[in-house]
């Protein structure tokens, strides 16, 4: 018999905010996290702005000299963890053997790459950090939070490029629903905003090369002209529902599908006719009851010529003359791109929109591509009511993922 799964637990570091409140406050009222690059001197790039993260301070989960040995991707993972450990109280009433971790990134450690590399190109061999395997791989942020938490369970890392977020929570969910799990640590970690990373980015043009911070990320504008590389982490804690309740936890929501497909068509591009992502979403909803003028779906909305119209034509062809019914917005308007992170903070948006009866905007959507005909709730936060929040993200390689979240049972 499959169980149900339910979120009882939260964190996150965004480019809006470094906490669920402050993450969640930022989505109620538009702030927009782009800004110019500060990480390096941008003089001979051709992009300036990035959606970092501002003011964050590890101290609260990392000694000095901890931190030394840590990626910043891995502290964004860790301090997200650690708030949604703390949020749902998991570890008062688990088994440790039944605590998992799914935790993922688009790319890992590269800032570690890039500065022991230097130090090799410098001065030699001798000169590489000894902690520099452990402290860049891409699977060590769930193997840091597994030895945080003392998670017994499987401990994976998940790479699916910009839906790694997703696949993450919706793995999880799996392991969970098929009893292989009683709760999971999951979500997705990203810290890229360095010169390596952007020159990368650049010349596979899927950068915004706009130098107004107020008109670089564009999601379903027909000004778009590609993505803002953000930044940050976003966990949550996942559990069987008969567990959560027995042991009194506040519920946040329940997730009721998941479909994770791939187009098989092209490295970046996604698939014109959108059959996969069609049929990803169709997976998700499978036996989910909804009314679409009831219903809010964070979309994947990069910014991107390519992404909005496959993505809409996926929502048409899906929920048909519903489409037009359907709350869409994309937050990748505030907070860019957050690669790795960016399917479990937009899972958290949809959280939002359950508990308050509100469709996060979608800012900067002031002249719509008249291609792009569905409601992406432009610039201002709208309260309606929302039983239902499905959120899609699609990667590089032709990922394509779906989650399902309904209200918190009562």
């Amino acid at each position: 018999m499959p169980k149900r799964v339910v979120i009882t637990g939260m964190g996150a570091v965004t480019p809006i905010g470094n906490d669920v409140p402050s993450y969640f406050e930022g989505l109620r009222t538009g702030k927009n996290g782009v800004g110019p690059l500060t990480r390096f001197d941008s003089t001979d790039f051709k992009c300036k702005v990035a959606a970092e993260v501002k003011d964050f301070d590890p101290s609260a989960c990392f000694d000095l000299l901890t931190r030394r040995k840590t990626d910043l991707y891995v502290q964004y993972a860790v301090c997200a963890a650690q708030e949604a450990v703390d949020d749902s109280k998991i570890l008062d009433g688990i088994d440790r053997d039944e605590l998992g971790v799914y935790a993922g990134s688009g790319v890992g450690g590269i800032n570690t790459i890039c500065e022991e590399n230097k130090k090799l190109l410098e001065g030699g061999p001798k000169m590489v950090s000894p902690h520099f395997v452990p402290k860049m791989i891409i699977n060590i942020a769930a193997g840091q939070i597994a030895i945080r938490f003392g998670a017994h369970g499987a401990a994976m890392n998940l790479s699916t490029a910009c839906a790694t977020g997703s696949t993450a929570v919706g793995e999880a969910f799996r392991a969970i629903r098929d009893g292989y799990l009683t709760a999971a640590i999951c979500g997705g970690s990203e810290a890229a905003v360095n010169p390596l990373a952007i020159a990368g980015f650049i010349n596979c043009m899927a950068l915004s090369q706009s130098q107004d911070p107020e008109a670089a990320s564009l999601p379903f504008d027909s000004r778009r002209g590609g993505f803002v590389l953000g930044e940050g982490a976003a966990m949550v804690v996942l559990e069987e529902y008969e567990h959560a309740v027995a042991r009194g936890a506040k519920i946040y929501a329940e997730v009721c599908g998941y479909g994770a497909t791939c187009d098989a068509h092209h490295v970046t591009a996604p698939d014109p006719e959108a059959k996969q992502t069609i049929r990803a979403i169709a997976m998700a909803m499978d036996g989910v009851a909804y009314d679409p003028a009831r219903t809010y779906v964070n979309a994947h909305g990069t910014g991107t010529k390519l992404n909005d119209k496959v993505e809409t034509l996926a929502f048409k062809s899906y929920f048909g003359e519903g489409a037009k019914d359907l709350h869409i917005s994309s937050t990748k308007s505030m907070t860019g791109h957050m690669l790795g992170a960016a399917g479990t903070a937009e899972l958290l948006a949809c959280v939002l929109a359950l508990q308050e009866d509100l469709v996060p905007p979608t800012i900067h959507l002031t002249s719509p591509d008249p291609e792009l005909d569905l409601n992406y709730t432009p610039n201002t936060a709208l309260h309606t009511p929302i039983d239902t929040a499905v959120s899609t993200s699609l990667g590089f390689g032709g990922h394509n993922t779906c989650l399902v979240l309904k209200k918190a049972p009562q």
